[in-house]
């Protein structure tokens, strides 16, 4: 069997000039948790062009669903943003990944802070209500330079709430932060700062965050990552990973990118 299949597209969303989304169809036998991602792409002269993406999707969804950026010379992302219903991608069969609950030490609070296309993978752990099940409280951030490139908002403040699965679950534990750095908004800042100032727990009604009682997941921006994660250690938490579990967790797969 190949270690791609094809998958045909079938919806697709321009958030903005620099960000789209959309759902494919999914191969009955591809596996996955929430959090993970696969290596997606799509055929160039006669080879396969891939590249990591995380799932929007939660695992059991029938479909699959992905966020992507638009960069105009993107050897892959430059041909994506084209893509219209219909047509097909590759998608790997194997799926990887980090920003998983059992890579982390047992806690009240979970924290998934994201910059920009980096809240994917927390659209599937938002959504899996075996995770509201471990926490609390969870404390889903997304940070952005402008409100219109606040992906999703839509559906995790009024959809997600009324789903008749896990509505329940949303509407009492999960937390919303959305927060833009170049425009006014109800939020304002970068993540590191409103973590180290204290605003984002303050601003949700949580107690200040400490070791004990709050995790993290992070995917987002190489600065976000670097700085949000220089606070964490300074707080005495420990990364974790697939072998040892840890008070915080970061995709790494798009670190360099």
């Amino acid at each position: 069997m190949s270690n791609l299949f094809q998958a045909e597209v079938l919806s697709v969303h321009h958030w903005t000039d620099r960000l789209f989304s959309f759902t494919t169809t999914r191969d009955p036998g591809f596996r996955y948790q929430s959090g993970q991602f696969a290596m997606i792409g799509l055929e160039v002269d006669g080879r396969p062009l891939l590249r990591a993406y995380s799932m929007v999707s939660p695992h059991y969804e029938d479909t699959l669903e992905f966020l992507s950026i638009k960069v105009p010379d993107g050897p892959l992302t430059s041909r994506l943003q084209h893509i219209q219903v219909g047509e097909q991608i590759l998608v790997g069969r194997k799926a990887s990944g980090t920003l998983l609950t059992q890579n982390l030490t047992p806690a009240r609070h979970l924290y998934l802070l994201s910059t920009g296309t980096g809240l994917a993978p927390f659209m599937s752990v938002a959504r899996d209500p075996d995770v509201y099940e471990q926490f609390e409280k969870i404390v889903l951030v997304h940070g952005c330079r402008q409100v219109q490139e606040l992906a999703y908002e839509r559906r995790i403040s009024h959809e997600m709430p009324q789903n008749e699965w896990f509505g329940e679950q949303v509407r009492t534990k999960l937390l919303y932060y959305p927060t833009v750095t170049r425009e006014a908004f109800r939020h304002q800042g970068r993540i590191p700062t409103l973590l180290e100032t204290g605003r984002i727990a303050h601003e949700l009604g949580l107690p200040p965050i400490n070791a004990t009682d709050d995790r993290f997941m992070l995917c987002g921006s190489p600065e976000m990552l670097r700085d949000t994660r220089a606070w964490l250690d300074k707080l005495g938490q420990h990364e974790g990973n697939m072998s040892q579990p840890g008070q915080y967790v970061i995709e790494r797969a798009f670190v360099d990118k």
